[in-house]
């Protein structure tokens, strides 16, 4: 089989389950009668992110390079179609979000919603500030209200390392951008690379030396926990390790070899051991989340996606459809989960004057559907019109459709 048309419906599963997970990471730890374990389940919730942005190059690069290592399309129209996927989920989330806050702040349903407002941001560290905890609290002016608002409109929103902004896991999307402007000139030149696993320890390596740096010389305070969190260029690591990550796939494919029971097996015991010793190395202090955060945790995150690119494609096509359909709505949900919780919770607060885990099954199938829906049905329709304004010729129908979302 040609690698370039190869269809990975099982990739497709994953995004949806890394999807779920981050929604997972950010709102379990709301319920106190859990928290004793809870953290157990939510504490590598980074995992889900940093596997996410390597997938992306994985599958931008097994949909967009031809057999002769070049962009199938001029970078202009590469970059006018994932701009037309990435700005509608962005804005569409960030006016629900601005809003939601806005209107929280007004109703004051529980009694931390006094605080809600467009201007309320945390600065971002990674140390117990004890009793001065207060001093991350922050009041944004007009100024700084103008200039982060004129950065979320950009997609810039990620370069800014003091704190989160409006919607706070949307700077995933903005560092998402950077990578996209970086694809038609990066990945080419990756996929001529011909030591494609030396190149993957060399881009581990890199990756490592920022966070080795911050140890040594900074006590994991501001703005250094920012720029590990979400520099662009300090996660381009993961991205490119996900282009190298196609090509060693796609040379694998040319040899004419197969994942057979026992290396799967292998390739599935070193990601669960991976994470199960994640787990355990945090409770050690911050240095290993640091290390586990940016950089330890690749070989685990490359493993498991080579692994699902392997996965068998189901035989019904409604299943081949679903996982489609699910696949697509896993950047919505990165998006919009943060809005959707407190929608949710502050429905049952109203109704029954409390939240409860019995209902957090519901809150997760709910925010499924609804990012389905959003997808399909706002997204899309304002991704083809997008693109018939800036495109000068109709979109690719091939590439549109197995295109990463």
């Amino acid at each position: 089989m040609n690698a370039s048309k190869e269809r990975f419906v099982g990739l497709e599963w994953l995004r949806f389950l890394l999807g779920l997970y981050i929604v997972i990471f950010h709102t379990l730890h709301a319920y106190p009668s859990i928290r004793s374990w809870s953290h157990y389940i939510t504490d590598v919730g980074f995992f889900s992110t940093s596997a996410f942005f390597v997938l992306s190059g994985f599958l931008l690069a097994h949909v967009y390079l031809d057999d002769q290592r070049r962009m199938r399309e001029p970078p202009r129209s590469f970059w006018i179609k994932r701009f037309s996927n990435l700005y509608p989920i962005h804005i569409g989330a960030l006016v629900l979000a601005m809003s939601l806050a806005t209107l929280i702040g007004y109703l004051q349903i529980t009694p931390e919603d006094a605080d809600a407002s467009i201007r309320f941001v945390l600065y971002d560290v990674n140390k117990d500030m004890g009793e001065n905890g207060h001093l991350l609290r922050h009041v944004m002016g007009d100024t700084e209200l103008a200039i982060n608002l004129l950065l979320n409109v950009t997609l810039l929103h990620a370069w800014n390392p003091f704190y989160l902004t409006f919607n706070p896991p949307s700077w995933s999307i903005s560092v998402l951008f950077f990578f996209y402007l970086l694809f038609p000139w990066l990945a080419p030149r990756l996929f001529r690379v011909q030591h494609r696993v030396r190149a993957l320890a060399l881009t581990m390596a890199c990756y490592l030396v920022p966070t080795l740096v911050v140890i040594v010389t900074t006590d994991y305070g501001m703005p250094e926990t920012g720029i590990l969190h979400r520099n662009p260029l300090i996660r381009l690591p993961e991205f490119i390790a996900g282009i190298l990550l196609c090509s060693l796939y796609a040379h694998y494919r040319r040899q004419g070899h197969s994942l057979d029971r026992r290396m799967g097996w292998g390739l599935a015991g070193f990601v669960a051991l991976s994470v199960i010793a994640a787990v355990q190395l945090l409770q050690l202090g911050r240095t290993w989340y640091y290390l586990l955060h940016n950089g330890l945790l690749l070989p685990a995150q490359l493993a498991l996606i080579f692994l699902a690119a392997h996965w068998r494609a189901p035989r019904r096509d409604s299943l081949k459809r679903l996982a489609s359909r699910l696949g697509g709505a896993s950047l919505p949900m990165f998006a919009l989960h943060v809005p959707l919780y407190v929608i949710f919770t502050r429905i049952e607060m109203v109704l029954t004057g409390e939240t409860s885990l019995a209902r957090y099954p519901l809150f997760l199938l709910l925010t499924v559907l609804f990012c389905i829906f959003f997808q399909e049905a706002f997204v899309q329709r304002i991704k083809l019109l997008l693109q018939r304004l800036l495109l000068s010729r109709k979109p690719v129908a091939h590439v549109d459709k197995i295109a990463p979302h």
